[in-house]
């Protein structure tokens, strides 16, 4: 582990990428990109602060959203936000949430810690915590078990297809405490987020002695610890156990390294999956015009697909 880098953890947040900061950078190079407007709807009700687990003192929380109007058991659908695994904030997804609990999916926003409080793997034990918590709650929130979603976006993208990937795998379940529920998800939606980061497709392959965003999650530059770059990567675990998955991509080819391969996984075990590529556009498509709508409609087209 690299031992400098252990000593500056710290639980303080690194707001810098947030959908205004991206939207700054995006538009530039993308001069008809808008922002998205919160969103509100009549039928959805909005509940926030929820804590789904509790490390001491330290609360882990999420928000919840869901159509008052739906009485039967509906898909659950939990968004993991995007920022490098060291930035970003759990609202990022808040209109996503909006407008797909409108069409009835139930959508839960969990937080989960970040690279400059702890290290892989201790964002996946989060999100496995949460996914429990969303079973055990499945009647409060009228969920049906048997049809909760991992989405996520960029880092939040790599993260939901390694949950989708690790369902009940002890070594990625953590700390289990009082729960009988289990972790594994129905299906997968990644929204350009990396399937390997040892992949000749992936960035990090290029420079291994580098110290960026992955590196400061995972504790150790590729060329100090290769064997755990390939553990972190959810091309490692793709099997006849993955559930159905979604690809929703830019035009930028190392924001989906390894998927062409995780696809082939797929096919051989007859487990469908789909992809959509926008051309020509940035990898923060999903959260701005004209892009945000489109990217809505193929999520519920492959639910309606899947869940029918």
């Amino acid at each position: 582990m690299n031992a400098q880098y252990l000593e500056g953890l710290t639980p303080v947040r690194d707001t810098s990428f947030n959908n205004k900061s991206a939207f700054k950078k995006t538009v530039k190079h993308f001069p008809n990109t808008t922002l998205v407007p919160e969103m509100h709807f009549d039928a959805v009700v909005q509940k926030n602060d929820i804590v789904y687990c509790s490390y001491g003192k330290r609360k882990m929380k999420l928000d919840v959203f869901f159509n008052k109007n739906k009485k039967e058991k509906q898909t659950a659908i939990i968004l993991i936000h995007g920022g490098g695994w060291r930035s970003g904030n759990r609202q990022q997804h808040h209109q996503m949430a909006q407008k797909l609990a409108s069409l009835g999916y139930v959508c839960f926003t969990p937080e989960y810690r970040l690279s400059t409080e702890a290290l892989f793997p201790a964002a996946i034990y989060d999100l496995k915590a949460s996914i429990r918590w969303v079973r055990e709650n499945a009647a409060k929130y009228n969920v049906n078990p048997n049809q909760i979603v991992s989405l996520g976006f960029s880092a939040g993208g790599q993260l939901a297809a390694f949950i989708g990937v690790t369902g009940n795998m002890p070594l990625f379940e953590g700390e289990i405490t009082n729960s009988n529920s289990k972790s594994q998800i129905n299906a997968i939606i990644d929204i350009d987020g990396t399937l390997s980061f040892v992949h000749p497709e992936s960035s990090e392959i290029k420079d291994t002695k580098n110290f960026g965003a992955s590196a400061q999650w995972i504790g150790y530059s590729m060329y100090d610890n290769p064997k755990l770059w390939e553990v972190a990567s959810p091309l490692t675990f793709v099997s006849a156990s993955t559930p159905p998955t979604l690809f929703i991509n830019s035009s930028i080819p190392r924001m989906h390294a390894g998927r062409d391969d995780f696809r082939k996984v797929l096919t051989e075990n007859r487990i469908y999956s789909e992809v959509h590529e926008f051309e020509n556009s940035p990898h923060t498509f999903c959260l701005f015009n004209p892009w945000f709508e489109p990217t809505i409609q193929y999520i519920d087209q492959f639910l309606s697909k899947v869940f029918k």
